[in-house]
């Protein structure tokens, strides 16, 4: 039986993936092979799978002189040096298209969260408080004004949703895009000043670092409310929690974080935010999809075919 090629995994990958390269593949962890070079064995990898998150920097490519292919489960490339991986003849391959959907459905449960309180009218029946007094009121969703930072496929999904719900829809990014059929508002500000609620579904990376900061904050208004699907980095996070803690917004909901993990605690008080642990695109299908692409572009280049 002939060996089996090998595949280096640089990342926490979640199950379905292992399982199924696992089935083809001998799996190799980065710190095994860290191991291998150490006792002067040729590591040999063309092949090497992380996470957004995760990423591949330029050390980790000079450490694989080998490497032709990085398997990239999830839709950043930020943490993907692609000018390294380009120099040095490394195909990339992720997983944008089968996030849309699921990430465009999170964003919408953000909103109605956040805004109708789900979470927190959740606790409030949890603790027992239900039999001593009444929530206060919500807010009222219909017919609001959304503002959508970053018009790509899962902010076009979130605009295809949003105007079913009867929202007002304008966006903002880094050009207009004529054939969207929504309006464009060239500045952050402007568009924050008219939403009542910002949906921000924009790539991470220098670009969009911070973009969203305290003056964008206060001109969203007490308010106004702030969706986050994007990346941790398009929000200066320092700024929102004073914006939440000082009742500056209404609200917050957060699927991504500036260091996650490692979430800053002082999140975890807040009433007026809705936390989730960059969720958006776990869902069973998409997961499967992710999995199914990468397998087939890795069975594709160790058939000798692009990838």
């Amino acid at each position: 039986m002939a060996d089996r090629s090998k595949v280096l995994v640089v990342a926490q990958i979640p199950p379905e993936l292992r399982a199924r390269l696992g089935e083809r593949y001998d799996l190799v962890e980065l710190d095994s092979a860290a191991a291998a070079r150490s006792e002067n064995s040729t590591n040999g990898f063309e092949v090497a799978v992380t996470t957004s998150i995760g990423g591949a920097d330029a050390a980790l490519m000079a450490a694989l002189p080998g490497l032709r292919l990085i398997a990239c489960n999830g839709t950043g490339l930020e943490r993907i040096d692609m000018a390294e991986a380009e120099r040095r003849g490394i195909a990339v391959r992720h997983t944008p298209d089968v996030v849309t959907e699921d990430t465009a459905d999170f964003a919408i449960a953000l909103i109605y969260a956040v805004g109708r309180r789900l979470a927190e009218a959740d606790r409030f029946v949890r603790a027992g408080h239900w039999r001593e007094r009444r929530m206060t009121p919500s807010r009222r969703l219909h017919g609001k004004a959304l503002g959508i930072v970053g018009l790509g496929k899962i902010g076009a999904a979130v605009a295809r949703r949003a105007a079913g719900l009867e929202l007002a829809l304008r966006y903002t990014g880094p050009r207009e895009k004529p054939d969207s059929g929504v309006a464009f508002e060239p500045d952050l500000g402007a568009l924050a000043a008219w939403a009542d609620i910002l949906v921000l579904s924009c790539p991470g990376g220098p670009d969009t670092e911070n973009m969203v900061d305290a003056a964008v904050l206060r001109r969203l208004g007490p308010d106004g409310l702030l969706i986050n699907v994007a990346r941790g980095s398009v929000v200066d996070e320092a700024a929102l929690l004073a914006a939440l803690e000082s009742d500056a917004i209404a609200g917050a909901g957060l699927d991504v974080f500036a260091d996650e993990p490692d979430v800053d605690p002082r999140f975890f008080a807040l009433e007026n935010a809705v936390l989730a642990p960059h969720y958006a695109a776990v869902t069973r299908e998409t997961r499967e999809a992710m999995a199914s692409l990468l397998d087939g572009a890795i069975g594709r280049y160790f058939a000798g075919k692009a990838p």
